[in-house]
């Protein structure tokens, strides 16, 4: 990772990812903060009030807005467009739809801290 003080947005509607997640990111010097969204309408809304995301940690099958319609919102908006995303699933074929609509990367759930941070590493570059 190029970049330090990172600022990472993770939405997902499981407490117990979120945790997981936060808990991996916490590790790495490069990330000052984790901030968390258990849907992609609030994390729309989070992403309205911060201008210092760096990048999204996103879960597909999700409540109220699922990560492929937020991956639409946030690619059609100028402001947001460029922003990194990683996609986190547990289904394969939403790997290409993900793609298709501007993902910068995919890694399959359960996640493991070593593929996390390389995922991460790669897309930052």
């Amino acid at each position: 990772m190029s970049k330090v003080d990172l600022t990472v947005l993770i939405v997902d509607d499981d407490m117990i990812n979120l945790k997981l997640l936060k808990s991996m990111l916490m590790k790495n010097e490069k990330v000052n903060e984790v901030v968390e969204a258990q849907n992609g309408s609030d994390a729309i809304d989070v992403l309205k009030l911060r201008d210092d995301i760096d990048l999204i940690l996103l879960d597909i099958i999700m409540p109220v807005m699922g990560g492929i319609e937020m991956l639409k919102v946030v690619r059609a908006d100028y402001n947001l467009r460029q922003l990194p995303i990683i996609v986190l699933t547990t289904d394969e074929t939403k790997k290409s739809e993900a793609l298709e609509f501007g993902a910068n990367g995919f890694l399959m759930k359960p996640i493991r801290n070593i593929d996390l941070i390389q995922k991460i590493s790669t897309v930052l570059v």
